[in-house]
């Protein structure tokens, strides 16, 4: 039983938006992912750290969940910026009951167990959007960090694994708020995606503070998820 994590799958079977256009590391992804996570057995969990669909809406990224659903195992959601498809997680439930999708987990305001760890994490928030105080922007910041507080509360007194799709940290910035939150609650290790490109240069990685940071954007890992534990 392993523990996975990739993110940033950006798939588009039913929106005309392949990511292969980027060229590059994005050629033929689709291809890339699915022999990169053929290593995925039933019995192992896999995290999937946001940007999963360009869909706008549930009916929209059905063949998208199709191709995640064939993911053996456990999967564990969480939401990216460009998730326009995601909904309350009852209507998700109902929406995977109805397509014969299993196994599919949204990870929101909730902790997971994995052996003697807690998987925990929300989406987060980047320095590249203004928050500027009572901003809209700067209430869902506010609101994101009540998501995280929750999901690390709600792990109890398990060894804490957080998975977010920004990252609290970038080379030349940090987000304090998030990072405070990491270290008050003892998180061992935090993965992230949404980085892309040229930006993987910018990536902050290995243990900082006592947390172990690792990107793990589906072209920085070669569309390959990573095993965790």
């Amino acid at each position: 039983m392993a523990l996975y994590a990739i993110g940033d799958l950006h798939l588009s079977f039913g929106a005309d938006k392949p990511m292969d256009v980027f060229g590059g590391a994005w050629h033929g992804y689709v291809d890339k992912l699915r022999a990169g996570l053929s290593v995925i057995t039933p019995e192992d969990t896999t995290v999937l750290l946001g940007d999963l669909s360009w869909a706008l809406d549930l009916q929209g990224a059905r063949e998208d969940f199709a191709f995640i659903n064939a993911i053996p195992g456990r999967k564990i959601i969480l939401k990216g910026n460009h998730d326009y498809w995601w909904t309350t997680a009852s209507k998700f439930y109902k929406f995977c009951e109805e397509n014969g999708f299993s196994e599919m987990y949204i990870l929101n305001n909730n902790a997971y167990a994995y052996e003697d760890y807690a998987i925990c994490g929300t989406r987060g928030w980047f320095f590249e959007e203004d928050a500027a105080e009572g901003s809209h922007n700067d209430k869902i910041f506010k609101r994101e960090l009540i998501r995280l507080e929750a999901s690390l509360k709600a792990a109890g007194e398990h060894e804490k694994l957080c998975f977010l799709h920004y990252p609290p940290r970038y080379r030349g910035y940090e987000c304090p708020e998030i990072l405070a939150l990491l270290k008050r609650y003892g998180v061992s290790l935090c993965c992230y995606g949404h980085l892309h490109s040229d930006s993987h240069k910018l990536a902050v990685q290995g243990v900082i503070d006592g947390v172990d940071f690792r990107l793990c954007a589906a072209d920085f890992l070669n569309f390959c998820p990573i095993c965790l534990k």
